[in-house]
């Protein structure tokens, strides 16, 4: 047996999601990381151990515009680029090679720790170090750092260091929580173990072990849905232990499920209700993915609240955009449905005060275990949610240790420096604008070789009958709406209701208040560019839904050419999921306006008069996702046909030295990815980004390249030159992009 020391700035113990993304950020700030993990893989039950779908914000396309970026987008678009299919041993791959990319981090797998050295009196406590068992190795390893980070889920580091904590659900009058019980109690969210099966072609015969449950002795064929078909985190229902100690019983529970599982696989292979004679199971998870267990507390716990009214912190850091969705006590055995969804009208905020203890000095955490209640623990739970707030801790972790301060003194004397840092990384601070002073870019002036002005779809494909109910189109009014025109059909006289919404806040996507409305007469046709008055100036630009009424006489259009800046919706009758599986109110305006099945497929339209929501000013404005308007800028359509580029210009007033140039391109975050197999994106890359592309400055009378890049699949590109460039002008010249007919830039910042 051997006992070593390691020393670094931090110490992040748990190599979920949460604890992957606080190490890479710490270090990309330049502080020295361990990183340990007690399993042989990082990802938590994302991995492929548990294989838990990483959801987020997107709320599986119920949100719009919503999809994480900063270092958990960076994964989502690696993934998508390398691994498609959703194998979860690629994914493994993706988040371990992201972790092994940064010098900064030392990697200790397969360690568990189970002691913490901590002193000082109960409400002022610090940890001098944690020590873990490095299995199969016999090293016996102490770390000892300035500062620490919990993100093992359970939180026992935080327990051992005698953090203060809650587990299970407070009373409702603690925190005016309406989905809070009467009366404080000890309940969780239960665990769940997955399987996945496969069809080999041949008849396969199951002989079930005796431990396997009577099924059809249960409630569950009952209450919960079972299909043959179905894989993994689509028996996300088979959930048991929240009535338990999800942690002390958790062989207990294990057992349970395996005897569930065992049972659901015997009652579709030998019941006679399903079609699996030739399907087989490949794999069966053996560690509980759990979901709930000690939350901390910190100078601010979240709770129900804040995430309906989508408060806007000062302190905010991340954001989240997932229901509150709690699920029965009994899990699968419950009678009622399997879980309950609320939903805000659009993504909430995530504090940083939040995100630290508020009683061990130098103890942060992120993860499912953040001060929060247990109903806004409902939301924050999911793992890409918990991936950004990870960020947030380890950005805030990296600032102080830099200034030798807590992170309470983070929140009350670099809070700007916080946040600024997080913009710079990517990380998306809704509503937050860049004010970086460094940023040279913000002081030249900008040129395009051409702005999309002309905003219109004119591509049709495919018909959308309006008998089915109201159709609505998001588009971006900058400065001003005055009518519209829509490719329909009519199959009789009839008139043509449509309405424009506001939509209330910048970071929404629904109706909110009616501004105008207008009528077209329409006569029988087919294929009619049809005019609509609808006069809107907004004191500022915005969003507006615009509302085209159910009319059982009229056709509209939909392209399969997307249209950076517009979305498409209908507007649910009903609700589509089985109440016994899901139940949440359809009337919510997230849930009742979806997107879902016109992803990518706007409404034919043109718009009047032309658009300013694309002009390149819009590279250096502060914001780098879509919050008011889209936020970057669009070339004009480009010829496929033709070999023709685009190009943005900076120009200064004075001579400025360039070492860093860091490029952010549209990688369409309402597009909703996944990690795992809930649903298959055709495309490997974003279409929107931009392909091929390289850096050029003006020197000596003549354009000098300094950078070129092919074959880009990313959207976030740092390009640090090997030598500084003294110059007046920079140009971005793209030559391709990877499906779009738009060269499209989010930001462009540069650095001496």
């Amino acid at each position: 047996m051997k006992n070593e020391t390691v020393q670094t700035d931090i110490t992040v113990i748990g190599g979920g999601l949460s604890g992957v993304n606080a190490a890479i950020a710490a270090a990309r700030l330049g502080q020295k990381v361990a990183l340990i993990q007690n399993r042989p893989m990082l990802g938590g039950n994302s991995s492929s151990e548990v294989r838990v779908w990483v959801c987020g914000a997107t709320s599986h396309g119920v949100n719009r515009y919503a999809r994480e970026t900063g270092i958990m987008g960076e994964m989502f678009v690696e993934n998508q680029y390398r691994n498609p299919d959703g194998n979860p041993y690629l994914w493994d791959m993706v988040v371990l090679e992201s972790v092994l990319a940064e010098p900064n981090i030392q990697l200790f797998l397969n360690t568990d720790v189970h002691e913490v050295e901590a002193y000082g009196d109960e409400d002022d406590r610090r940890i001098a170090s944690v020590t873990g068992w490095m299995m199969g190795s016999e090293r016996r390893i102490r770390f000892e750092s300035e500062l620490f980070l919990d993100c093992t889920g359970d939180g026992l580091v935080g327990f051992l260091a005698g953090a203060q904590h809650r587990i299970g659900r407070e009373a409702k009058d603690e925190y005016n929580e309406d989905w809070a019980p009467e009366v404080a109690d000890n309940i969780t969210l239960g665990s769940t173990l997955l399987f996945y099966t496969k069809d080999v072609g041949h008849p396969v015969r199951y002989v079930p072990p005796s431990f396997a449950k009577d099924i059809a002795a249960t409630t569950i064929p009952l209450k919960r849905v079972i299909r043959s078909g179905d894989n993994g985190c689509s028996y996300w229902w088979i959930e048991w232990g929240g009535e338990l100690d999800t942690v002390h019983e958790n062989e207990r529970i294990r057992d349970e499920l395996w005897s569930v599982v065992y049972g659901i696989w015997d009652y579709i292979k030998n019941s006679g209700k399903f079609e699996a004679e030739t399907m087989t199971l490949e794999w069966v998870g053996s560690i509980p993915g759990k979901r709930e267990y000690r939350r901390f507390i910190g100078d601010y716990v979240l709770n129900q609240n804040d995430i309906l009214a989508q408060r806007e912190f000062e302190d905010r850091v991340a954001f989240g955009g997932w229901s509150i969705d709690l699920h029965p006590p009994g899990g699968m055995y419950a009678t009622e449905s399997g879980s309950k969804h609320l939903h805000p009208d659009g993504i909430y905020h995530i504090p940083f005060r939040s995100l630290y203890s508020v009683n061990v000095s130098n103890l942060m955490f992120a993860g499912r275990n953040i001060s929060a209640s247990h109903v806004a623990f409902g939301t924050t739970r999911v793992m890409a949610t918990c991936a950004v707030i990870g960020e947030a801790a380890g950005t805030g972790a990296a600032l102080a240790v830099q200034h030798g301060v807590t992170p309470r003194a983070v929140y009350e004397r670099h809070l700007t420096q916080l946040q600024q840092t997080l913009l710079r990384q990517d990380a998306s601070v809704i509503g937050l604008r860049s004010s970086d002073d460094e940023d040279l870019a913000r002081r030249a002036k900008l040129t395009a070789s051409s702005t999309l002005r002309r905003l219109a779809v004119e591509d049709a494909a495919e018909p959308v009958a309006l008998q089915g109910g109201d159709v609505a189109l998001l588009v971006p009014v900058a400065p001003e709406l005055q009518r519209i025109e829509l490719l329909l059909d009519a199959a009789a006289a009839t008139t043509l209701e449509v309405e424009v919404w506001s939509t209330g806040r910048a970071e929404n996507y629904i109706p909110h208040r009616l501004e105008v409305s207008g009528l077209a007469a329409l006569t029988p046709g087919e294929r009619q560019w049809v005019s609509i008055p609808l006069a809107w100036k907004p004191p500022t630009a915005q969003h507006g839904f615009i509302i085209i009424k159910a009319n059982e006489h009229v056709t509209l259009y939909v392209s399969h050419q997307p249209q950076t800046g517009v979305l498409s919706f209908v507007k649910n009758t009903s609700t589509t999921v089985s109440a016994d599986f899901s139940n949440q109110d359809p009337e919510q305006p997230v849930v009742l306006w979806s997107m879902k099945k016109l992803v990518r497929k706007p409404f034919c339209f043109r718009m009047y008069p032309e658009t300013t929501a694309f002009e390149v000013e819009h590279v250096t404005d502060g914001f780098v996702r879509s919050y008011g308007e889209p936020h970057m800028w669009l070339s004009e359509a480009r010829d496929p046909a033709v070999s023709e580029s685009a190009s943005l210009e900076l120009q200064w007033q004075e001579t400025v030295q360039i070492s860093e140039i860091h490029l952010t391109f549209n990688d369409d975050v309402n597009e909703d990815l996944i990690n795992l197999h809930h649903h298959y994106t055709p495309f490997p890359v974003i279409p929107e980004l931009v392909r091929d592309y390289r850096l050029e400055a003006y020197v000596e009378g003549q354009w000098v390249k300094v950078h070129e890049e092919t074959a880009n699949h990313k959207r976030k590109q740092i390009h640090r030159l090997p030598t500084a460039v003294s110059t007046d002008q920079l140009r971005l010249v793209i030559e391709a992009t990877n499906g779009s007919l738009h060269a499209e830039v989010i930001e462009i910042r540069v650095y001496g």
